[in-house]
């Protein structure tokens, strides 16, 4: 008898347990907050297109999306925890042109907490930022090609560049350079673009380099000089800064992005409605002329493409980065 009523006991539980969970499937998403991480600290230009954005998809969606800043190791910190989370969707990554970068970098050096190829999933490239090598004005030169010059002709100059971290953007670019011009520089990381940018302003670093919005201003008003851009074509914003390719550097060519990522296994819908959301937040017409007032330009990608990007740059500089020591 007793043991009758412990089945049929457990077989109510089990059946109750089936029931909350088909509930807990059938709510509609979102049905809670959402929060977007940001692997750098608060103030540089991935932060300020993820609250633009967090802003935006909070008014269409109708739950608060927070913008939480991890910052530290070159992003992977921020990364890691979003392949960590669960993937329901409710757990955004807000990356840039670093992450395939300092993926690579980091896995090649077998310190990599994750894995770039499965564990994430794109949601959409929201904005194309230009990037720019920039110089303290003290550094007596032009452009790139007179900084590769100054240095070869005077090894005796101890320069520093900065980085966002180990296998940044500004890391792997600044070792190209130095290998591709055949100098040396000292690499200083940094947890953020913004404290970066305080030590060049002030004349404690010699070079350094970000998404061009974060460093615009001071580059018009004379405290900061620009050595170089790194699209394929010179900026409208600066129309007389040369591309590395005109300067003789075509390797390091590279464009920069800020997109929205989620965990992996992430259901195809959830990803599929946070698409939706992130590309009418990125071309809303607010939305762009925000982006348009820090030299960015509104995208709204497909997952497919921004998976595409991820994967050329990542394979763009393997070649770069098996060659070069990361620190």
């Amino acid at each position: 008898m007793k043991s009758w009523i412990s089945a049929t006991v457990r077989f109510a539980l089990a059946l109750l347990a089936a029931g909350f969970f088909q509930h807990a499937l059938a709510q509609p998403f979102p049905s809670k907050p959402l929060r977007i991480i940001v692997p750098f600290p608060a103030g540089g230009t991935t932060d300020v297109a993820a609250r633009i954005v967090a802003q935006r998809m909070q008014e269409s969606m109708g739950q608060p999306v927070l913008v939480e800043n991890r910052g530290g190791a070159g992003g992977t910190i921020g990364a890691d925890a979003v392949a960590k989370s669960a993937p329901d969707g409710y757990t955004l990554l807000m990356h840039n042109i670093t992450f395939p970068l300092a993926s690579t970098s980091l896995a090649l050096a077998g310190r990599l907490p994750y894995n770039l190829d499965t564990d994430f999933a794109g949601v959409s490239i929201v904005v194309n930022v230009p990037l720019v090598l920039t110089a303290n004005p003290s550094v007596p030169v032009k452009d790139l090609r007179e900084l590769g010059a100054l240095l070869k002709g005077n090894p005796a100059l101890k320069y520093s560049y900065g980085s966002t971290g180990p296998g940044s953007f500004m890391n792997v670019i600044g070792e190209a350079f130095k290998k591709e011009a055949g100098v040396d520089m000292t690499h200083i990381p940094f947890k953020g673009a913004a404290p970066l940018k305080q030590e060049l302003l002030a004349g404690r670093l010699e070079i350094g380099g970000d998404q061009l919005s974060s460093s615009l201003a001071e580059i018009k008003s004379g405290k900061l000089k620009a050595l170089a851009t790194h699209g394929a074509r010179r900026i409208p914003e600066l129309p007389d800064v040369p591309t590395v390719r005109e300067l003789g550097y075509a390797a390091l060519e590279l464009e920069g992005w800020n997109g929205l990522f989620v965990a992996a296994k992430t259901p195809r819908e959830i990803i599929d409605r946070l698409h939706k959301e992130a590309v009418a937040a990125a071309r809303h017409p607010d939305t762009v002329k925000r982006f348009a007032d820090l030299a960015a330009e509104a995208v709204g990608s497909s997952p497919a493409e921004q998976d595409a990007i991820v994967r050329r740059q990542a394979a763009q500089f393997r070649p770069i980065i098996q060659t070069i020591k990361l620190e």
